[in-house]
């Protein structure tokens, strides 16, 4: 083994919105990712390497700083930033490695930017690839392996982000991917409908280790095997802990599941109901989702003290220019804790993607814009300032001082943590130009969970940030 340190730094680059600032409570309102921090556990102890992280939604990168390796995750709407940084560091003669869920839509894209790229997952390929580095070999592309298994990933080291920045760092991952297609999603688009899962008890004792009490589950479904999802929820009631995660509306078909994660110690679920339009969600490939049964979902759900978080996308080609307070009404009437709305984005690499641009319909190729908060194509039925103006006028009508009013009196959450998030949404809903719309949280009794990141969240330079983010959040 050599004496010689190894320096890496690992970046998640800021985006327009992804940056850091005060929030509405005068500090970050995310959660601790897990990408960085997996990452940095991934590292090969025989390298004897000095890991730096840095999170631009809390810090700024130091351009001045002395690395030999500079490794980025990269989402669609942070690709501006990485590619600029990317060049800053290359032109210092450090070797930059990119990754994350844009590099995996479309590597073709993010490859002259870098001196090697990950596609896909990076539990294998990252510490291949710093052995390869290291031994003078390095590569241009490393692609995960379809045969991937995370029985043997290490934990992540939350040692390397400083936690007193993030609300919280009791976050935890047990399973990657989803089986469903949704034409929107990058999911499918970039990992396949495989479904990853850690073994239940590498993720109990990680919550041991944590010493966690409040735990968010980043899995992007957390019920995408109902077998699994029962053992993990068995073997968390032992364990007494409060969890937030995402799940689809097919918890809701499954009783004895939905039971079994209330006792467990489900709180608050983030769920993506995308429309109220049954063509609409045949359009998206969502038709397991049935608007007629949204309020049993919600109703089942308050029953067993679980509180909603309700996603709507918009631009829909099924949307008319009646389909925003048509849905914020609904989303009122239903008594949804939460309710939030995007603009639907067609993401590289996505089937919704590649139908727009085969019909022209893509009015710009300027990745900042890729976020679910600006319209980056043609709307079939309206115009885009219509687009635009529609959602914001959604939100402004679910969060008026009326709307809060009637759907608290029907919350599955505590009332006074549950009208401190929804005044906390009600700001983000007059200020959606300045902030993430995920920046504040569903978790009523800890207001922390907000947006996945999504981004943000699956792990690893192979995947962006493991907060739910627009990307990601839908599948």
């Amino acid at each position: 083994m050599s004496d010689r340190i190894l320096k890496i730094a690992l970046i998640s680059p800021k985006g327009p919105l992804y940056r850091h600032r005060g929030g509405i409570f005068g500090k970050s309102l995310r959660y601790m990712p897990l990408t960085l921090p997996t990452l940095a556990a991934l590292v090969p102890p025989e390298l004897n390497a000095q890991v730096v992280c840095v999170d631009e939604g809390i810090a700024d990168v130091d351009l001045d700083l002395q690395a030999d390796i500079v490794g980025m995750t990269v989402i669609t709407g942070t690709a501006r930033r990485a590619y600029e940084l990317a060049s800053h560091f290359r032109r210092r003669g450090i070797c930059v490695v990119l990754g994350g869920p844009h590099v995996t839509l479309v590597p073709d894209d993010a490859q002259p930017h870098a001196d090697c790229i990950v596609v896909g997952y990076a539990e294998e390929e990252w510490p291949r690839l710093l052995r390869d580095w290291t031994a003078g070999r390095l590569q241009s592309r490393y692609v995960q392996s379809p045969s991937l298994d995370l029985s043997n990933s290490p934990l992540p080291d939350r040692s390397v982000l400083p936690r007193g920045r993030f609300l919280t760092s009791n976050v935890f991952e047990a399973t990657r991917g989803c089986v469903h297609n949704c034409s929107f999603c990058v999911v499918p688009a970039a990992w396949g409908r495989r479904p990853l899962q850690k073994p239940v008890e590498q993720v109990v004792a990680d919550i041991r280790r944590q010493r966690a009490r409040k735990a968010i589950f980043v899995d992007l479904n957390l019920i995408a095997d109902q077998a699994y999802a029962a053992r993990l929820f068995e073997a968390l009631i032992p364990l007494r802990v409060r969890w937030y995660g995402l799940t689809t509306t097919l918890l809701c078909d499954d009783t004895e599941l939905l039971d079994l994660a209330a006792r467990s110690g489900c709180r608050g679920l983030l769920m993506g109901l995308e429309s109220i339009s049954p063509p609409g969600l045949r359009e998206t490939h969502k038709a397991f989702n049935s608007p007629d049964r949204y309020p049993q979902v919600v109703e089942k759900l308050h029953r067993r003290g679980i509180a909603l978080q309700a996603c709507f996308v918009f631009g829909l080609d099924h949307d008319a220019p009646d389909v925003f307070l048509k849905t914020a009404r609904f989303a009122v009437d239903t008594g949804i804790d939460l309710p939030r709305y995007a603009i639907v984005t067609p993401f590289p690499g996505t089937a919704l993607y590649r139908e727009l641009a085969a019909e022209g319909r893509i009015l710009t190729h300027d990745w900042e814009q890729y976020d679910g908060q600006h319209v980056v194509f043609q709307p079939r039925q309206m115009s885009v300032a219509e687009l635009q103006q529609g959602t914001e006028a959604a939100w402004k009508y679910t969060y008026r001082f009326s709307s809060i009013a009637r759907r608290l009196m029907r919350t599955a959450a505590p009332l006074p943590l549950a009208l401190a998030t929804n005044l906390g949404y009600r700001y983000y809903a007059h200020n959606l130009h300045r902030f993430y719309t995920c920046d504040v949280p569903i978790d009523p009794a800890e207001a922390m969970f907000h947006r996945l990141d999504a981004r943000r969240n699956p792990t690893a330079v192979g995947k962006a940030a493991s907060t739910p983010t627009p990307e990601a959040v839908h599948g």
